[in-house]
């Protein structure tokens, strides 16, 4: 999977770069490119980073020229800033290096998180596996795409699963207080956690004696990062919510637009994805009003917040964030963890079991081809089509998921309501 990575797939993406004329800026770590920049501006000059000349700046700097919406094979991305303006105080550090030296240190040290992040899924989740079977979920979380694709671009979305991660673990070990700060620094990216925190605020209260630390402590952080911000940049939240409202126009429409709407036509496609849309959120707020008083360490629980998640990465992020999907991590552990029960339920579960585990599975199986029929036709591999197709799964792996999860919850709920 490294090797169709870094030896095929990116020289394809930077070659027909080059044949557009964008390939004159910083490629390597090119999404962390907008947080260093406006961090250093923001700093040293309170420029605001959120200005059409500020975004201008930063394709100068991705792309070696300013991108023009007339011309085609320019990239509808405009790669503008739509961070909360305290990104940039947490990045601050690295602002104070140059970016060649900034990028090393921050996707560095966003592989040591993500590793650092699995320990602390499997803590949450009380599965104690071998250290071979660690070994092996290290080795295919870090060679999967989206966690390859997050840290050649230096996505701190990864700093943001790393810190969701450390929330559970917190409230696991009782350490309110603490989960409560991890989840406030998490909302560097809102639309990634915006209703597991939700969730977590409504849990937090329904156990109020030993909540109330996790609400102070998200609260109180929360709100020093946004006055921090505010008396840097006065004006930051309403021009990062029209940012915001801009980024949703030229970025792709969610996944459940892209698989499902997408195919009934223009005519069908944003009333069906409305619909689909409101749907999810009223069966996350069903599900979060259920399970509110779930203990942590429940199923109920695990299932409500990896449900959560899973439908943030359907209906709310972009099409492209691929590199978020390491968010399902927690769901895919919790069903492995669980299999033997959810497999000895049925031939349906069996057979909705191997079709999401051949969606996992099937980017390093391609890859495999692909590396092998790289030494002997080296021109195959090369076209578009083939080339593509240890990622054909990438977009319907949360729905299985998603479908999974609501399985194990139907066979768990069955096997509860039998009689001793």
């Amino acid at each position: 999977m490294l090797y169709y990575y870094s030896a095929l797939f990116v020289p394809r993406v930077a070659a027909v770069a080059e044949v557009k004329s964008l390939g004159g800026g910083y490629f390597f770590a090119n999404d962390f490119y907008p947080v260093w920049l406006t961090s250093r501006e923001l700093l040293r000059a309170r420029r605001d980073p959120y200005t059409p000349e500020m975004t201008r700046e930063i394709q100068l700097g991705l792309y070696g020229r300013p991108l023009d919406p007339h011309r085609q094979g320019d990239p509808a991305d405009q790669r503008a800033f739509v961070h909360p303006a305290f990104t940039d105080l947490v990045f601050w550090p690295a602002a104070e290096l140059s970016f060649p030296m900034a990028r090393i240190v921050v996707v560095a040290s966003l592989g040591i998180l993500t590793i650092a992040g699995i320990f602390l899924w499997l803590r949450a989740l009380d599965w104690n596996l071998s250290w071979r079977w660690i070994g092996v979920s290290l080795l295919l979380i870090l060679s999967s795409y989206p966690a390859l694709e997050a840290l050649f671009v230096g996505q701190i979305g990864l700093l943001v699963i790393f810190l969701l991660a450390a929330t559970v673990a917190a409230l696991h070990k009782e350490r309110l207080l603490l989960a409560g700060i991890c989840l406030a620094l998490s909302m560097m990216k809102p639309q990634l956690v915006a209703l597991v925190t939700l969730y977590l605020l409504v849990w937090a209260s329904q156990h109020w004696v030993r909540g109330k630390r996790f609400v102070y402590g998200f609260f109180l952080t929360l709100a020093s990062l946004v006055s921090t911000s505010l008396i840097v940049l006065p004006h930051w939240i309403s021009s990062w919510v029209h940012g915001i409202l801009v980024y949703r126009d030229y970025t792709r429409p969610p996944l459940v637009s892209e698989v499902i709407t997408r195919p009934l036509g223009p005519q069908f496609c944003g009333p069906a994805t409305f619909i689909l849309t409101t749907a999810s959120l009223v069966i996350a707020l069903i599900l979060i009003r259920k399970n509110r008083r779930a203990p942590i360490q429940s199923f109920e629980f695990w299932f409500t917040f990896t449900v959560l998640l899973a439908l943030s990465v359907i209906t709310i992020l972009p099409g492209q964030a691929v590199y978020d999907h390491l968010v399902l991590v927690p769901a895919i552990f919790l069903l492995i963890r669980d299999r033997h029960r959810f497999l000895s339920s049925g031939r349906v579960s069996q057979l909705l079991f191997t079709i999401g585990a051949a969606a996992l599975f099937w980017p390093w199986i391609a890859a495999l081809g692909l590396t092998l029929l790289s030494c002997f036709a080296p021109k195959i591999p090369s076209s578009a089509a083939v080339l593509s197709l240890p990622l054909r799964t990438t977009a319907s792996l949360p729905f299985a998921v998603l479908a999974l999860l609501f399985c194990a919850w139907r066979v768990t709920s069955q096997q509860h309501s039998r009689p001793a």
